[in-house]
This record gives C-alpha cells, structure tokens and sequence, in this order.
C-alpha cells in the first residue's frame, strides 16, 4: 500500500529522535493512510487518504 494521501500529498518524512543524553537515530514519520472507497470525479473509487482529510471532511464517503 502507498504510504501518499492522494487528497493532499502527505508522505512519509524522514528525522531524528533525541534521547534524553542526546544520542540521535534516524527514524521516519509516517502518516496515518488509510484506503477508502470515496467519490472521485461522481465514480466510487478506493483511495488511500490520511486521517487528518477524513477528519477534516476533504474526503466524501461512498
């Protein structure tokens, strides 16, 4: 599955975690993409949309 929101472009962002004696990692932030089936264009089409788009109703329901 595509870790990319197709309603806005959300992927996977790369960073750091610090502990508390400030030795780093690398680590990655990923979103939360979930696959929906939502009205694309008047068809029903499944997409992967992240949390925060449904929740913030970008995203119309089949």
């Amino acid at each position: 599955m595509s870790k990319v929101c197709t309603i806005c472009g959300k992927h996977p962002a790369a960073g750091r975690s610090v502990s508390h004696s400030h030795r780093v990692t690398n680590r990655i932030f990923r979103p939360n993409i979930q696959k929906v089936t939502a009205l694309v264009d008047g068809k029903v089409k499944r997409v992967n949309v992240c949390t925060k788009c449904m929740k913030a109703g970008k995203v119309q329901r089949a």
